[in-house]
């Protein structure tokens, strides 16, 4: 009967969230398959990006881990499957147990591994909108697919919260957790190691694709841009950033990002108020220039059309 009711469940909210053909949702492991990425089978590859702190690749999205005298504080921590080779990876760069895990944002690919950390000991920080997202059922519409998001139990739930800032003081420096608003989600955090000057920005930001926007549960294009704006304020010509997706770039690639957007979303908002639906958005190629570097953009184009409509309405 709770298997019965689950199903209902899921498929009301397809039916009330306007999903293109009502496709079935998958788990997040699925979605790693259909993305190429067997859990089973992955590994973690470490990366130095400066003394003590690490970008580690997996399956899902990247993680840096801040290792030191203090002990291990990460960011995001992918699936639980994962958790013990992000651990061992950890143990042979010279950490312990995971102290502290900032969540970028709720996501599965994310904050999956929340509960089996959890249960080791590890504290798990996030935004607030981020736990409240994470103690109900949500659909992830990624148009060609998606992807069911159950609530976690209260051991996966991050214990700390915070509204627009918070700092850490860990591992001889001070690192600053900020929100300028929804963007990707609506409770996304930049993590910004300040003796390092470097950022992790979640899915805010991404590299060698057009970014995800989560706009049936609150995501929004302007926010994006915003956000990603904000961060650039905080930063310099010489930080490193860390995409949530992709490989490690900088300040002159967040700023192209930016550009890039912002051109991209006054091509759609113009069409928008020409009447276009988003066929005819689609056939305009408002993204064209980039389309060889980042892929196809179907997937950007039908959120942002979301996002912009909702707000233009």
């Amino acid at each position: 009967m709770r298997i019965v009711l689950k199903v209902a469940f899921l498929l009301s909210m397809i039916a009330s969230s306007g999903i293109a053909h009502a496709q079935q949702p998958i788990s997040g492991a699925e979605a790693m398959k259909m993305f190429g990425l067997d859990l089973e089978t992955v590994e973690i590859r470490p990366v130095a990006i400066g003394s003590g702190l690490y970008a580690l690749f997996g399956a899902g999205g990247n993680i840096v881990a801040s290792v030191g005298v203090q002990g291990v504080l990460i960011v995001d921590d992918q699936f639980p499957v994962m958790v013990p080779r992000i651990e061992a990876a950890i143990r042979q760069l010279g950490g312990g147990e995971i102290d502290f895990v900032i969540n970028t944002h709720w996501h599965f690919d994310h904050a999956d591994g929340n509960p089996a950390l959890a249960e080791n000991g590890s504290w798990i920080v996030a935004h607030k909108n981020s736990r409240q997202m994470l103690t109900g059922d949500h659909l992830i519409n990624l148009v060609d697919m998606v992807v069911a998001q159950p609530a976690y139990q209260a051991a996966g739930l991050p214990v700390i919260t915070f509204d627009d800032r918070m700092q850490f003081h860990f591992n001889g420096e001070r690192i600053d957790l900020l929100h300028f608003g929804p963007a990707h989600t609506t409770g996304d955090v930049a993590v910004l190691f300040r003796g390092h000057n470097v950022v992790h920005m979640g899915d805010v930001f991404v590299t060698g694709t057009y970014p995800f926007i989560d706009a049936d549960n609150g995501g929004d294009l302007d926010g994006v841009i915003r956000f990603s704006e904000a961060v650039l304020k905080e930063i310099n010509v010489e930080t490193v950033v860390i995409p949530g997706h992709g490989q490690i770039a900088g300040y002159t690639e967040l700023a192209a990002y930016i550009s890039m957007l912002k051109t991209i979303r006054e091509r759609i908002a113009s069409l928008i108020e020409q009447g276009a639906t988003l066929a005819e958005v689609g056939a305009a190629n408002p993204t064209a220039e980039w389309d060889s570097e980042r892929g196809s953009p179907a997937r950007l184009l039908d959120r942002a059309y979301k996002s912009l409509s909702r707000a233009r309405d």
